[in-house]
């Protein structure tokens, strides 16, 4: 049984080119398909506000929102306005290749935090690969990561770049404990960054076991880099895939 707890959002990555043509539209698409809610990625040159209305008229929720951890008040005032409660963002590879890159990057996310509490938001942190690829003194450059960061940062596990890491994605969510409120759901081969994806169950990720496995989890997010699938369907699929009590 998947966790009773999570609902369905759709990260916006996953239309992103769609997107820059017609959010507003894109987001009527999003709520047709059944999705609770979305995790924006861009506002593509709209306003906040009208970005915000369309998402109520449509009973969307804002679940969370991908914005750098250096933003600064021009960023956090159009994500205040946007309604926004967490703002998630990731290191870059190269941070993860030295005890002291971590360090300097948890020190930029702490800060982050910091300023974002100001504006009564939360800051979340969205792993990918190069996390689990490098060890220092015996942990992972992710765990060395989490040791740092203030106890405030929640967890947006992608499950997809753990495994593409050489973890196994259930058993790091379940590891993960409270903090872990957001995964990114999607399967393919796990091999790297130009991966094709496909519709759950059809690649090497054990879905299933990932969404059982930390009841703290809030939100499953469907998410699609690029796929030879038509991506509408796709989605569609992989929100089927999920809503089924298996």
């Amino acid at each position: 049984m998947a966790n009773p707890r999570a609902r369905i959002a759709l990260q916006m990555w996953s239309l992103h080119d769609q997107a820059g043509q017609d959010l507003l539209g894109v987001l009527g698409r999003v709520a047709e398909l059944g999705f609770a809610g979305v995790e924006t990625y861009d506002l593509y040159g709209h306003a906040a506000k009208a970005v915000r209305t369309r998402l109520d008229d449509l009973g969307l929720e804002l679940c969370s929102s991908h914005a750098p951890f250096s933003a600064g008040t021009v960023v956090l005032d159009q994500y205040a306005e946007l309604g926004a409660g967490t703002l998630v963002w990731s290191l870059e590879p190269a941070e993860f290749t030295t005890l002291d890159g971590i360090l300097r990057g948890a020190e930029r996310i702490n800060e982050a935090v910091a300023r974002a509490a100001a504006y009564g938001m939360r800051v979340g942190y969205h792993n990918h690969f190069a996390e689990f690829r490098n060890s220092f003194g015996g942990r992972s450059a992710y765990q060395v990561l989490l040791d740092e960061l203030d106890p405030a940062v929640v967890l947006e596990l992608d499950v997809y770049w753990a495994q593409a890491g050489g973890v196994d994605p259930a058993e790091l969510a379940a590891a993960l404990g409270d903090r872990l409120e957001y995964l990114h759901l999607k399967d393919g081969p796990a091999k790297g960054m130009s991966d094709y994806l496909v519709p759950y169950g059809e690649g090497v990720v054990d879905i299933d076991a990932v969404v059982r496995a930390n009841p703290s989890v809030r939100w499953n997010l469907v998410e699609v880099d690029r796929s030879h699938h038509e991506i509408y369907g796709l989605l569609r699929a992989c929100h089927e895939y999920l809503a089924v009590d298996r």
